[in-house]
């Protein structure tokens, strides 16, 4: 069951369905977050509805783009590096 999944997930042909799929569970977690009552909060930016899912998705571009730069700078290696 595992192997049919991952081979679905894998296979090319299926990429659209999966990013809609995605996208929509994008959207039901940041509309959810409209609906939670927060009794107490800890800082003033977790009472904006969405706010969790909108940094969460900011955290991981920024992380995607800062890992990107450190690898183009500091870790590529030409191609005849070792030779």
């Amino acid at each position: 069951m595992i192997k049919r999944f991952v081979n679905y997930i894998g296979d090319t042909k299926n990429w659209g369905k999966l990013r809609i799929l995605f996208y929509i569970i994008l959207a039901v977690v940041f509309i959810s977050d409209f609906f939670v009552h927060r009794h107490h909060v800890e800082f003033i930016w977790d009472k904006i509805p969405g706010w969790s899912a909108f940094y969460g998705f900011l955290s991981c571009i920024v992380l995607i783009i800062v890992s990107k730069a450190l690898a183009h700078a500091w870790l590529y290696k030409e191609e005849d590096y070792y030779d």
